[in-house]
């Protein structure tokens, strides 16, 4: 229960009256949804998906389940969007995906909560990376992302974000094991950190991949600033000047020396370009622009019949057929699911440096999406978290969240343990008890 008094019941109602009030305007609003069988289909199964997934949270021992009634929520709010564009009609594969993004949540959850089962797996987590590395190099093709395999493609850069994420969140406590280079003291764990940092900066160059790069800086810098922050971390401010001098250095330097196709984005015009590299963008706008606040209804606009609408500019069709309220509301919902750990505050530096990585990749994306599709930053092509359709993606958003998840409800020693502390607190606390009868006697 919340400390202002809203109930778990009062949130799944809540939650509930969201989704039938989405189906709702559905129903009024859509000239296409002649069918009734498949709004029915489409109804039901957004409700059965509600009542299963309520069900199945609650075996689940944890000391908060606010994260898991706001995923419920989104991810069939992202359902209802998918199933909407161009016609009414139930999305089966982003069904099976958000179905993924549930049970990746609950795994994250059970896996990343105990920070010392973490720390003695950091090899693990670094040997990950590395072969999702060379997947990426062996099996992508040239310089390219995606894996694909049959009618499915899978895209490993995903995965990686997570695993980072962990690895600079399970090496925090090392900084109290220091080493002296030249005239600098660093831990060992912070240079594997850096390495890896760079490893994955130089992999998502080479393969343009300019959408994922601000996403991995964004969870690098994070990881800096906790170990500034750190009590015992004992950094000069020499140090952090000298950081914050080569970052801005090597910022210019990218942004001087970037290939043309770089230069291309940064400088693009995409009213000059209507239909060639600008055709996405100037789409969005004006699908932004006919939508207005309230939308041309569920399956009534025309961005469908453009490239990548459910993923890359999915924000501007969420705008035209939903209108700018609603996009603007599920936005809200994503933003405010990321401040529950403000709600429920980590309770140790491994858990606040996990979820601050977490928080960081979800700005990020969202931040270029959103700003992408409206033209106020280069078009990168990133979707927008649980909205967005991709099984990689959701599957990582999944993921993030039970680490989210985790950082509420931590696990700080191993169950076997508890029993022997609990023998051996009797054995200590029963010769206070006679010495207290001596006294009194």
């Amino acid at each position: 229960m919340f400390k202002n008094g809203l109930s778990y019941v009062r949130v799944i109602v809540l939650m509930l009256l969201t989704h039938l009030s989405m189906l709702g305007i559905v129903l009024v609003r859509s000239t296409n949804a002649e069918n009734m069988s498949d709004f029915a289909v489409l109804a039901g199964t957004v409700i059965g998906v509600d009542v299963l997934c309520i069900a199945v949270t609650l075996f689940f021992r944890q000391m908060t389940y606010t994260l898991d009634f706001m995923l419920i929520c989104i991810l069939n709010l992202s359902l209802i969007f998918q199933s909407c564009f161009g016609s009414i009609h139930l999305s089966v594969k982003h069904l099976i995906t958000c179905a993924a993004a549930y049970a990746a949540c609950q795994a994250g959850f059970l896996l990343t909560r105990n920070h010392e089962w973490i720390r003695t797996k950091k090899k693990y987590i670094y040997a990950i990376i590395g072969v999702l590395i060379l997947c990426i190099l062996c099996f992508t093709g040239k310089r390219g992302l995606w894996i694909n395999i049959g009618s499915f493609s899978i895209q490993p850069s995903e995965f990686i974000k997570p695993c980072f994420v962990l690895v600079c969140a399970a090496s925090i406590v090392e900084l109290h094991k220091k080493i002296k280079i030249g005239f600098f003291y660093v831990s060992k764990d912070t240079l594997c950190v850096c390495a890896a940092a760079l490893v994955i900066f130089g992999l998502q160059w080479w393969c343009r991949d300019l959408g994922s790069l601000p996403t991995f800086a964004a969870v690098f810098g994070c990881a800096l600033v906790c170990r500034l922050c750190y009590p015992k971390a004992k950094i000069s401010r020499l140090g952090v000047g000298i950081a914050c001098t080569v970052g801005v250095l090597v910022l210019i330097l990218a942004w001087n020396l970037a290939p043309a196709y770089v230069q291309d984005r940064l400088h693009v015009d995409i009213w000059a370009d209507q239909y060639g590299d600008g055709y996405q963008q100037c789409q969005a706008l004006i699908g932004i622009a006919r939508g207005g606040w309230l939308g041309l209804g569920p399956a009534q606009g025309h961005l469908h019949k453009v490239f990548a609408y459910e993923s890359d500019i999915v924000f501007a069709t969420i705008c035209e057929e939903w209108g700018l309220l609603t996009a603007f509301l599920t936005v809200l919902v994503i933003l405010l699911m990321l401040t529950t750990v403000l709600m429920n505050p980590p309770k140790s530096y491994y858990h606040a440096t996990m979820t601050t990585g977490v928080v960081a990749v979800f700005i990020a994306q969202m931040a270029l999406n959103i700003f992408g599709s409206c033209n106020l930053i280069p078009f990168t092509g990133v979707t927008l978290p649980f909205i967005s359709m991709g099984g990689s993606s959701m599957l990582t958003c999944g993921f993030l969240v039970g680490m989210l998840k985790a950082g509420q409800s931590p696990i700080f020693r191993h169950k076997e343990d508890l029993p022997k502390k609990r023998k051996s607190a009797k054995k200590k606390s029963a010769p206070r008890k006679i010495a207290a009868r001596k006294v009194s006697a």
